[in-house]
């Protein structure tokens, strides 16, 4: 299997294109989860609801976590151009999946439909 190319351009709008993508399908999912069924009020932030959103919200963090991890090791092997568009993905990813994690807290903290 060939390695993914973090030098390329496209990676640069990559990590925040997906970070809106999770932003819009958490939040509205939730809407629509409250909307259709809402869990009991007396069950806090312990609900399914809260524990799979979380647990979305966990694997894309880590995901852009692992695409951040390489564009690093893919910055380290080149020069000009191609290390700064990889050193530029990098910490877009990782901001991205900052972003992913602070937009998240809450959705293991509070409950899922005040």
């Amino acid at each position: 299997m060939e390695r993914m190319n973090f030098t390329h351009p496209i990676h640069l709008i990559v990590g925040l294109t997906l970070w809106s993508v999770w932003f819009v399908a958490v939040y509205s999912g939730l809407s629509v989860a409250c909307a259709v069924a809402p869990p009991p009020p007396e069950a806090r932030s312990l609900t399914l609801l809260n524990a799979g959103l979380g647990g979305f919200t966990l694997l894309c963090a880590a995901g852009l976590v692992l695409l951040a991890w390489g564009c690093c090791r893919t910055a380290k092997q080149h020069q000009g151009r191609h290390r700064f568009h990889a050193v530029v993905s990098g910490w877009l990813y990782l901001f991205s999946a900052f972003g992913v994690a602070f937009a998240g807290l809450p959705i293991i903290g509070v409950p899922p439909c005040l």
